[in-house]
Protein backbone atom coordinates (compact mmCIF):
# COMPACT_ATOMS: atom_id res chain seq x y z
CA UNK A 1 0.00 0.00 0.00
CA UNK A 2 0.84 3.55 -0.90
CA UNK A 3 2.09 5.67 2.42
CA UNK A 4 1.58 9.18 3.40
CA UNK A 5 3.87 11.57 3.37
CA UNK A 6 4.80 13.97 5.96
CA UNK A 7 4.10 16.72 3.75
CA UNK A 8 0.76 16.81 3.85
CA UNK A 9 1.09 17.66 7.27
CA UNK A 10 3.91 20.14 7.31
CA UNK A 11 5.50 22.15 4.83
CA UNK A 12 8.19 23.47 7.34
CA UNK A 13 9.54 23.45 11.01
CA UNK A 14 11.94 25.52 12.92
CA UNK A 15 13.57 24.80 16.00
CA UNK A 16 15.35 26.48 18.93
CA UNK A 17 16.11 26.28 22.80
CA UNK A 18 14.43 28.78 24.84
CA UNK A 19 16.56 31.21 26.82
CA UNK A 20 15.93 32.80 30.19
CA UNK A 21 14.42 35.95 28.82
CA UNK A 22 12.40 34.29 26.07
CA UNK A 23 10.98 31.53 28.40
CA UNK A 24 10.07 34.24 30.88
CA UNK A 25 8.86 37.39 29.04
CA UNK A 26 8.38 39.01 32.73
CA UNK A 27 11.66 39.65 32.18
CA UNK A 28 11.89 41.88 28.97
CA UNK A 29 7.88 42.70 28.98
CA UNK A 30 8.04 41.44 25.57
CA UNK A 31 6.59 38.01 24.26
CA UNK A 32 8.30 38.28 21.13
CA UNK A 33 11.63 36.01 19.23
CA UNK A 34 14.02 38.19 17.23
CA UNK A 35 13.11 36.11 13.68
CA UNK A 36 15.76 36.84 10.83
CA UNK A 37 16.51 33.06 10.48
CA UNK A 38 12.35 32.48 10.14
CA UNK A 39 11.87 34.56 6.46
CA UNK A 40 12.91 30.98 4.87
CA UNK A 41 9.40 29.81 7.08
CA UNK A 42 7.09 32.36 7.17
CA UNK A 43 8.07 34.85 4.43
CA UNK A 44 8.83 38.85 3.76
CA UNK A 45 4.77 39.47 4.74
CA UNK A 46 5.93 42.55 7.28
CA UNK A 47 2.13 42.28 8.87
CA UNK A 48 0.87 38.28 8.92
CA UNK A 49 -1.41 37.19 11.77
CA UNK A 50 -1.02 33.40 11.95
CA UNK A 51 -3.89 31.44 13.50
CA UNK A 52 -1.94 28.53 15.69
CA UNK A 53 -1.76 26.23 17.85
CA UNK A 54 0.01 25.89 20.97
CA UNK A 55 0.70 22.27 22.58
CA UNK A 56 2.59 21.45 25.78
CA UNK A 57 4.12 17.58 25.53
CA UNK A 58 6.22 16.35 27.96
CA UNK A 59 6.66 12.63 29.00
CA UNK A 60 5.32 12.93 32.55
CA UNK A 61 1.75 14.35 31.66
CA UNK A 62 -0.86 14.42 29.23
CA UNK A 63 -0.86 17.26 26.36
CA UNK A 64 -2.06 20.78 26.93
CA UNK A 65 -2.69 22.94 24.28
CA UNK A 66 -4.83 26.15 23.36
CA UNK A 67 -5.68 28.02 20.20
CA UNK A 68 -3.91 31.14 19.30
CA UNK A 69 -2.60 33.83 17.18
CA UNK A 70 1.09 34.98 16.05
CA UNK A 71 2.39 37.66 14.71
CA UNK A 72 4.97 38.15 11.95
CA UNK A 73 5.95 41.70 11.53
CA UNK A 74 8.92 44.04 10.36
CA UNK A 75 9.26 46.07 13.48
CA UNK A 76 11.58 48.51 11.06
CA UNK A 77 8.77 49.06 8.44
CA UNK A 78 8.72 52.41 9.09
CA UNK A 79 12.29 53.12 8.97
CA UNK A 80 12.97 53.18 5.14
CA UNK A 81 16.37 53.90 5.70
CA UNK A 82 17.09 50.69 7.86
CA UNK A 83 17.51 46.98 6.90
CA UNK A 84 14.11 44.40 8.05
CA UNK A 85 13.85 43.20 11.64
CA UNK A 86 11.69 40.61 11.48
CA UNK A 87 9.86 39.42 15.10
CA UNK A 88 7.61 36.79 15.67
CA UNK A 89 5.42 37.63 18.17
CA UNK A 90 2.72 35.75 20.74
CA UNK A 91 0.31 35.89 23.25
CA UNK A 92 0.45 35.00 26.62
CA UNK A 93 -1.61 31.45 27.31
CA UNK A 94 -1.73 28.11 29.29
CA UNK A 95 1.22 26.81 27.50
CA UNK A 96 3.11 29.78 27.35
CA UNK A 97 2.62 29.93 31.05
CA UNK A 98 4.75 26.20 31.37
CA UNK A 99 7.71 27.05 29.22
CA UNK A 100 10.93 27.42 30.63
CA UNK A 101 14.98 28.26 30.18
CA UNK A 102 16.04 25.43 28.26
CA UNK A 103 13.07 23.98 26.80
CA UNK A 104 12.43 23.32 23.29
CA UNK A 105 10.45 25.31 20.74
CA UNK A 106 9.06 24.19 17.26
CA UNK A 107 7.20 26.26 14.38
CA UNK A 108 5.82 24.23 12.31
CA UNK A 109 3.98 25.40 9.49
CA UNK A 110 1.36 23.51 8.16
CA UNK A 111 -0.87 23.31 4.81
CA UNK A 112 -3.16 26.34 4.55
CA UNK A 113 -1.21 28.95 6.47
CA UNK A 114 -1.69 27.72 9.80
CA UNK A 115 1.00 26.95 12.77
CA UNK A 116 1.36 23.88 15.38
CA UNK A 117 3.86 25.44 18.05
CA UNK A 118 5.28 22.94 20.41
CA UNK A 119 6.80 23.71 23.66
CA UNK A 120 8.68 19.99 24.98
CA UNK A 121 11.56 20.48 28.32
CA UNK A 122 14.95 19.90 27.37
CA UNK A 123 16.17 16.27 26.48
CA UNK A 124 13.33 14.80 26.58
CA UNK A 125 11.37 11.70 24.80
CA UNK A 126 9.07 14.03 23.04
CA UNK A 127 11.59 16.51 21.91
CA UNK A 128 13.57 13.20 20.70
CA UNK A 129 10.65 11.83 18.72
CA UNK A 130 10.18 15.01 17.57
CA UNK A 131 13.43 15.98 16.10
CA UNK A 132 13.61 12.77 14.58
CA UNK A 133 10.07 13.23 12.87
CA UNK A 134 11.30 16.46 11.02
CA UNK A 135 14.42 14.68 10.64
CA UNK A 136 16.25 17.51 11.85
CA UNK A 137 20.10 16.17 12.36
CA UNK A 138 21.35 18.78 15.06
CA UNK A 139 19.88 18.87 18.53
CA UNK A 140 18.35 22.71 19.39
CA UNK A 141 20.66 25.20 20.22
CA UNK A 142 19.51 29.07 21.09
CA UNK A 143 19.42 29.89 17.19
CA UNK A 144 16.36 29.13 15.23
CA UNK A 145 17.07 26.00 13.13
CA UNK A 146 14.62 25.94 9.54
CA UNK A 147 14.06 22.97 7.44
CA UNK A 148 11.53 22.58 4.65
CA UNK A 149 10.03 19.52 4.51
CA UNK A 150 10.54 18.00 0.79
CA UNK A 151 7.77 16.79 -1.15
CA UNK A 152 9.27 13.36 -2.04
CA UNK A 153 9.81 10.12 -0.76
CA UNK A 154 12.57 11.15 1.84
CA UNK A 155 9.37 12.31 3.71
CA UNK A 156 7.43 8.94 3.96
CA UNK A 157 5.57 8.40 6.90
CA UNK A 158 6.45 5.08 8.81
CA UNK A 159 5.83 3.88 11.77
CA UNK A 160 7.76 6.00 13.85
CA UNK A 161 6.34 9.07 11.93
CA UNK A 162 2.97 8.09 12.49
CA UNK A 163 3.24 7.38 16.01
CA UNK A 164 4.78 10.36 16.76
CA UNK A 165 1.78 12.33 14.72
CA UNK A 166 -0.60 10.70 16.48
CA UNK A 167 1.10 12.04 20.33
CA UNK A 168 0.48 15.57 18.81
CA UNK A 169 -3.43 14.60 17.81
CA UNK A 170 -2.82 14.42 14.12
CA UNK A 171 -4.37 11.54 12.22
CA UNK A 172 -2.48 10.29 9.56
CA UNK A 173 -4.77 8.22 7.01
CA UNK A 174 -3.39 6.38 4.48
CA UNK A 175 -4.15 7.41 1.22
CA UNK A 176 -5.01 3.78 -0.19
CA UNK A 177 -6.77 2.84 3.18
CA UNK A 178 -9.90 1.84 1.41
CA UNK A 179 -8.18 -0.83 -0.40
CA UNK A 180 -8.68 -2.61 3.07
CA UNK A 181 -12.42 -2.56 2.96
CA UNK A 182 -12.41 -6.18 1.65
CA UNK A 183 -10.46 -7.45 4.48
CA UNK A 184 -12.79 -6.04 7.23
CA UNK A 185 -16.37 -6.99 5.12
CA UNK A 186 -16.85 -9.78 7.35
CA UNK A 187 -17.18 -7.81 10.46
CA UNK A 188 -19.29 -4.76 8.93
CA UNK A 189 -19.41 -1.55 11.53
CA UNK A 190 -18.50 -3.34 14.64
CA UNK A 191 -15.35 -3.82 16.50
CA UNK A 192 -14.58 -7.75 16.92
CA UNK A 193 -12.37 -8.90 20.23
CA UNK A 194 -8.67 -7.58 20.22
CA UNK A 195 -7.64 -11.56 19.81
CA UNK A 196 -9.39 -11.83 16.93
CA UNK A 197 -8.46 -8.29 15.10
CA UNK A 198 -4.59 -8.94 15.59
CA UNK A 199 -5.25 -12.66 14.34
CA UNK A 200 -7.33 -10.77 10.81
CA UNK A 201 -4.28 -8.86 10.54
CA UNK A 202 -1.79 -11.56 10.95
CA UNK A 203 -3.48 -13.50 8.72
CA UNK A 204 -4.02 -11.20 5.60
CA UNK A 205 -0.65 -11.14 5.17
CA UNK A 206 0.04 -14.58 3.29
CA UNK A 207 3.36 -13.07 2.29
CA UNK A 208 4.72 -12.83 6.18
CA UNK A 209 5.69 -16.20 7.61
CA UNK A 210 6.69 -16.26 11.60
CA UNK A 211 9.80 -17.81 10.52
CA UNK A 212 10.97 -15.01 9.08
CA UNK A 213 13.23 -12.00 10.63
CA UNK A 214 11.38 -11.92 13.82
CA UNK A 215 11.87 -7.94 13.79
CA UNK A 216 10.56 -8.10 10.08
CA UNK A 217 7.51 -10.12 11.12
CA UNK A 218 6.49 -8.42 14.06
CA UNK A 219 6.24 -4.84 12.67
CA UNK A 220 4.55 -6.07 9.70
CA UNK A 221 1.64 -7.38 11.58
CA UNK A 222 1.58 -4.30 14.11
CA UNK A 223 1.79 -1.79 10.80
CA UNK A 224 -1.29 -3.87 9.15
CA UNK A 225 -3.36 -4.18 12.40
CA UNK A 226 -2.99 -0.16 12.85
CA UNK A 227 -4.09 0.52 9.27
CA UNK A 228 -7.25 -1.67 9.71
CA UNK A 229 -8.07 -0.69 13.29
CA UNK A 230 -7.73 2.93 12.13
CA UNK A 231 -9.80 2.24 9.02
CA UNK A 232 -12.74 0.88 10.47
CA UNK A 233 -12.45 3.08 13.07
CA UNK A 234 -12.73 5.74 10.61
CA UNK A 235 -15.77 3.79 8.83
CA UNK A 236 -17.80 3.61 12.55
CA UNK A 237 -17.15 6.84 13.02
CA UNK A 238 -18.36 8.40 10.08
CA UNK A 239 -21.46 5.50 10.58
CA UNK A 240 -22.23 7.23 14.21
CA UNK A 241 -21.99 10.97 12.56
CA UNK A 242 -24.81 10.12 10.03
CA UNK A 243 -27.35 8.81 12.52
CA UNK A 244 -26.27 11.96 14.11
CA UNK A 245 -26.89 12.97 18.15
CA UNK A 246 -29.98 13.84 18.35
CA UNK A 247 -33.09 13.17 20.85
CA UNK A 248 -36.42 14.41 20.53
CA UNK A 249 -34.83 16.97 18.16
CA UNK A 250 -32.64 18.05 21.56
CA UNK A 251 -28.81 17.93 21.02
CA UNK A 252 -27.70 15.06 23.21
CA UNK A 253 -24.13 16.67 24.01
CA UNK A 254 -23.70 13.55 26.95
CA UNK A 255 -24.51 10.94 23.90
CA UNK A 256 -21.42 13.16 21.71
CA UNK A 257 -19.27 13.20 24.69
CA UNK A 258 -19.25 9.72 25.61
CA UNK A 259 -19.25 8.68 22.70
CA UNK A 260 -15.60 10.84 21.30
CA UNK A 261 -14.28 8.93 24.86
CA UNK A 262 -15.00 5.35 24.14
CA UNK A 263 -13.36 6.29 20.34
CA UNK A 264 -10.18 7.61 22.72
CA UNK A 265 -10.39 5.14 24.91
CA UNK A 266 -10.70 2.29 22.74
CA UNK A 267 -7.68 3.36 20.92
CA UNK A 268 -5.09 3.22 23.60
CA UNK A 269 -6.17 -0.10 25.19
CA UNK A 270 -5.86 -1.66 21.54
CA UNK A 271 -2.53 -1.05 21.36
CA UNK A 272 -1.29 -2.98 24.22
CA UNK A 273 -3.52 -5.35 23.67
CA UNK A 274 -2.86 -5.92 20.12
CA UNK A 275 1.15 -6.33 21.13
CA UNK A 276 0.54 -8.96 23.09
CA UNK A 277 -1.12 -10.70 21.02
CA UNK A 278 1.82 -10.69 17.92
CA UNK A 279 4.21 -10.93 20.22
CA UNK A 280 2.45 -14.40 21.56
CA UNK A 281 1.93 -15.52 18.19
CA UNK A 282 5.46 -15.03 17.47
CA UNK A 283 6.58 -16.96 20.09
CA UNK A 284 4.37 -19.75 19.45
CA UNK A 285 5.52 -20.14 16.16
CA UNK A 286 9.28 -20.27 17.48
CA UNK A 287 8.22 -22.60 19.38
CA UNK A 288 9.51 -20.98 22.82
CA UNK A 289 8.01 -22.30 26.28
CA UNK A 290 6.38 -19.11 27.97
CA UNK A 291 3.14 -18.14 30.05
CA UNK A 292 1.57 -15.35 30.15
CA UNK A 293 0.17 -13.12 32.95
CA UNK A 294 1.08 -16.00 35.25
CA UNK A 295 1.42 -14.50 39.02
CA UNK A 296 5.21 -14.61 40.72
CA UNK A 297 5.26 -12.70 43.93
CA UNK A 298 2.97 -10.29 45.69
CA UNK A 299 0.22 -11.24 42.70
CA UNK A 300 2.51 -9.36 40.22
CA UNK A 301 1.82 -10.48 36.72
CA UNK A 302 4.90 -10.57 34.39
CA UNK A 303 3.32 -10.20 30.69
CA UNK A 304 5.48 -13.24 29.59
CA UNK A 305 7.66 -15.87 31.46
CA UNK A 306 9.96 -18.00 30.19
CA UNK A 307 9.73 -20.92 30.65
CA UNK A 308 6.66 -20.63 32.80
CA UNK A 309 5.52 -20.66 36.29
CA UNK A 310 6.12 -23.84 37.42
CA UNK A 311 9.91 -23.30 36.66
CA UNK A 312 9.83 -19.93 38.22
CA UNK A 313 8.14 -21.42 41.45
CA UNK A 314 11.34 -24.57 41.50
CA UNK A 315 13.98 -23.27 43.41
CA UNK A 316 16.34 -25.80 41.87
CA UNK A 317 15.55 -24.48 38.37
CA UNK A 318 18.77 -21.71 37.83
CA UNK A 319 17.50 -18.27 37.91
CA UNK A 320 19.59 -17.12 34.75
CA UNK A 321 17.90 -19.97 32.76
CA UNK A 322 14.38 -17.78 33.55
CA UNK A 323 13.60 -15.10 31.23
CA UNK A 324 10.92 -12.05 32.11
CA UNK A 325 9.35 -9.69 29.36
CA UNK A 326 7.42 -6.87 29.98
CA UNK A 327 5.02 -5.43 26.76
CA UNK A 328 4.20 -1.88 26.64
CA UNK A 329 3.79 0.15 23.42
CA UNK A 330 4.10 3.23 24.72
CA UNK A 331 6.37 3.15 27.69
CA UNK A 332 6.29 6.87 29.50
CA UNK A 333 7.10 6.36 33.17
CA UNK A 334 5.36 3.14 33.26
CA UNK A 335 8.72 1.15 32.55
CA UNK A 336 9.30 0.90 36.33
CA UNK A 337 6.05 -1.31 36.85
CA UNK A 338 8.44 -4.46 35.07
CA UNK A 339 11.09 -3.70 38.09
CA UNK A 340 9.09 -5.65 40.81
CA UNK A 341 7.34 -8.27 38.54
CA UNK A 342 9.68 -11.37 39.14
CA UNK A 343 12.07 -11.08 41.88
CA UNK A 344 13.75 -14.26 41.30
CA UNK A 345 14.88 -12.85 37.55
CA UNK A 346 17.28 -9.79 38.29
CA UNK A 347 17.98 -8.56 34.41
CA UNK A 348 14.65 -8.13 33.20
CA UNK A 349 13.78 -7.41 29.45
CA UNK A 350 10.97 -4.77 28.72
CA UNK A 351 9.55 -4.79 24.56
CA UNK A 352 8.10 -1.72 23.12
CA UNK A 353 7.00 0.33 19.88
CA UNK A 354 7.91 3.87 21.57
CA UNK A 355 10.49 5.59 19.36
CA UNK A 356 13.29 8.25 20.69
CA UNK A 357 13.17 7.50 24.43
CA UNK A 358 15.75 9.41 25.73
CA UNK A 359 19.09 9.01 27.05
CA UNK A 360 18.13 10.01 31.03
CA UNK A 361 15.32 7.32 30.45
CA UNK A 362 17.47 4.88 29.19
CA UNK A 363 20.29 5.45 31.11
CA UNK A 364 18.19 4.90 34.57
CA UNK A 365 17.06 2.08 32.98
CA UNK A 366 20.24 0.52 32.59
CA UNK A 367 20.93 1.62 35.67
CA UNK A 368 18.25 -0.54 36.95
CA UNK A 369 19.29 -3.92 34.82
CA UNK A 370 16.44 -3.33 32.39
CA UNK A 371 17.15 -4.21 28.59
CA UNK A 372 14.58 -2.28 26.06
CA UNK A 373 14.05 -4.39 23.24
CA UNK A 374 12.40 -2.99 19.99
CA UNK A 375 11.98 -3.88 16.85
CA UNK A 376 15.24 -2.81 14.24
CA UNK A 377 13.44 -0.50 12.56
CA UNK A 378 13.02 1.43 15.43
CA UNK A 379 16.83 1.51 16.36
CA UNK A 380 17.78 4.59 14.08
CA UNK A 381 15.08 7.01 15.88
CA UNK A 382 17.41 6.68 19.23
CA UNK A 383 20.71 8.67 19.17
CA UNK A 384 23.95 7.14 18.38
CA UNK A 385 25.21 6.73 21.91
CA UNK A 386 22.16 4.51 22.96
CA UNK A 387 22.20 2.36 19.52
CA UNK A 388 24.92 -0.48 20.75
CA UNK A 389 22.84 -0.72 23.62
CA UNK A 390 19.70 -1.77 22.45
CA UNK A 391 18.48 -5.26 21.75
CA UNK A 392 16.25 -6.38 18.96
CA UNK A 393 13.40 -8.93 18.36
CA UNK A 394 15.59 -11.71 17.35
CA UNK A 395 18.24 -11.46 19.60
CA UNK A 396 15.67 -11.64 21.99
CA UNK A 397 14.19 -14.91 20.41
CA UNK A 398 17.63 -16.34 20.21
CA UNK A 399 18.69 -15.16 23.96
CA UNK A 400 15.46 -17.42 24.98
CA UNK A 401 16.28 -20.36 23.06
CA UNK A 402 19.87 -20.49 24.20
CA UNK A 403 18.29 -20.35 27.56
CA UNK A 404 15.93 -22.63 27.02
CA UNK A 405 18.22 -24.96 24.66
CA UNK A 406 20.28 -25.14 28.49
CA UNK A 407 17.65 -26.27 30.19
CA UNK A 408 16.49 -29.51 28.82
Amino acid sequence: MQRGLLSDYFEGVAVKRLSAVEADPRRSHQHEFQGGHLRKLLGDDDRLKIPARFIWLSDEQEAISEDSVVSWYDSRRKQANRSAEYRLYYYANGVTALMGEGDTFFVAMRPGGTALIIVTPKDSTIQSQLIYLFGLEQQPDFTFKVKEIPEDQSSRLDFAARYILDELGIDAEEPEADKLDSILEPFGINFPATADFSKLARDSLTHVSASDNADAVLMAWIEREELLFRRLERLVVADRLRAGFLTDKVPDVDGFIEFSLSVQNRRKSRAGKSLEHHVAALFSARKLKFERGVETELRNKPDFLFPGKAAYQDLGFKAEKLTMLGSKSTCKDRWRQVLSEAERIPHKHLLTLEPGISENQTDEMRAKKLQLVLPASLHATYREAQRSWLMNVEDFVKLVRTRQAAAD
